[in-house]
């Protein structure tokens, strides 16, 4: 006989006792897929089996946003690489990374490993010589389905850029990456949110973690990542900033951003958990739930496809259609100028780009006023930026 008691302060957490043996599991769902994993036996106590689940529910909420994979795939993965030949793809990863760690952006070493040890998991048993250009498109194919062209072409580009290493190693004698098929990466890349459609996306967006993450987004330029795993020690509400480390950002920069009346508004109603992430369902971890968040928003907005990276492009779209220039706007998102003109200007531009975002957040509380049927008109340059608005 089978018994598993749960735990009701820890969801997932339980004590099984089958046949008299008593242990404690963690069971949990990703995906479609139902996973249990054993914690211990009789020799740990509840508060030590408790924390144990903790930590496995933190490892979970990552994977979920795609950093690293899921407990008990992690566990798996370590039963195998003992039984691997010391040639193997999996056995292989580990001294490449080590090698690239010193000439990589760490956002791109990050990603690198993300693609190497998530992405082509299924090549992970094979020995390196004996994986061949089919194995390579079959396994491109399905990280297309389940992640879209974009991560396919950037897991195909690692791929590729880890062969030729692995070559010049001596490790094998060819590429099984060089003529297998990029995918297109079309209008994705391209959208940028009309006033009218922001309007809508901001008026659906739910009054919930996610919601803000979309709302911020769209006031700060920031990233989906850069958000979710938002800590409340990189945000200060007397300066009213969020400090990105240089670890969290893709060009490995410390970034600044300065933080508009409305999205002071919104961290400020954020309640506070025990953990220091601002946003997600744990203390743990940062957010998680995208694809189901974002499948909820979609079905209320029902505007043609877009993407959380869109809001980015949106908001330094729109910087530049209210005046900001050119250099301000590309301050505000955190892309790099080019080395001579960053060689040469050290300033980082920190009251312009308050004054942008502060101009920015009006213009958006504008539009939304005026979807709803407000007679409000926009501000032109020059006029106040503390958020008046002009009404006939």
């Amino acid at each position: 006989m089978r018994e598993i008691t749960w735990d009701p302060k820890l969801p997932g957490f339980g004590l099984r006792t089958r046949n008299g043996k008593r242990t404690w599991v963690f069971q949990y769902k990703i995906g479609d897929r139902n996973r249990r994993i054993k914690i211990g036996g009789p020799e740990l106590s509840r508060e030590q089996a408790r924390k144990l689940a903790q930590a496995l529910q933190g490892d979970l909420a990552k994977a979920r946003l795609g950093h690293g994979t899921d407990p008990a795939t992690e566990r798996e993965k370590i039963k195998q690489a003992k039984t691997r030949p010391a040639n193997s793809f999996a056995a292989t990863i580990p001294a490449y990374l080590e090698a690239r760690a010193g000439g990589l952006k760490p956002a791109t070493h990050e990603a690198q490993a993300r693609h190497l040890n998530n992405h082509w998991a299924a090549l992970h048993g094979l020995a390196l010589a004996d994986i061949a250009r089919a194995d390579v498109a079959a396994s491109l194919s399905a990280i297309a389905k389940d992640h879209g062209p974009i991560a396919a072409n950037r897991a195909r580009a690692t791929l590729s850029k880890f062969y030729a290493w692995a070559i010049g190693e001596g490790l094998c004698d060819t590429n099984p990456v060089i003529g297998t098929n990029k995918r297109g990466e079309n209008d994705p890349r391209e959208r940028s949110l009309s006033d009218a459609e922001v309007a809508k996306v901001w008026l659906a967006a739910p009054d919930n973690d996610y919601g803000h993450i979309v709302k911020l987004g769209l006031l700060t330029g920031c990233r989906r990542t850069e958000l979710g795993d938002l800590k409340w020690s990189e945000v200060d509400l007397d300066a009213k900033t969020i400090t990105l480390p240089k670890e969290r950002t893709k060009n490995g920069q410390q970034h600044v951003v300065p933080l508009s009346a409305t999205a002071m508004a919104i961290l400020s109603n954020t309640e506070r958990g025990q953990g220091d992430y601002v946003f997600g369902r744990t203390d743990y971890a940062g957010f998680s739930g995208w694809s189901k968040s974002k499948a909820e928003l979609d079905e209320a907005v029902k505007l043609k496809p877009w993407t959380l990276h869109d809001l980015r492009r949106t908001t330094r779209t729109g910087l530049g259609k209210i005046g900001v220039q050119p250099h301000i706007a590309e301050a505000v998102i955190n892309h790099l100028p080019p080395k001579l003109v960053r060689t040469y200007d050290t300033h980082t531009y920190e009251a312009e780009k308050r004054n942008a975002l502060d101009r920015w957040a009006t213009h958006l509380k504008t539009v939304v006023a005026q979807a709803t049927g407000s007679n409000v008109t926009a501000l032109r340059q020059g006029d106040s930026t503390g958020g008046r608005k002009r009404r006939h």
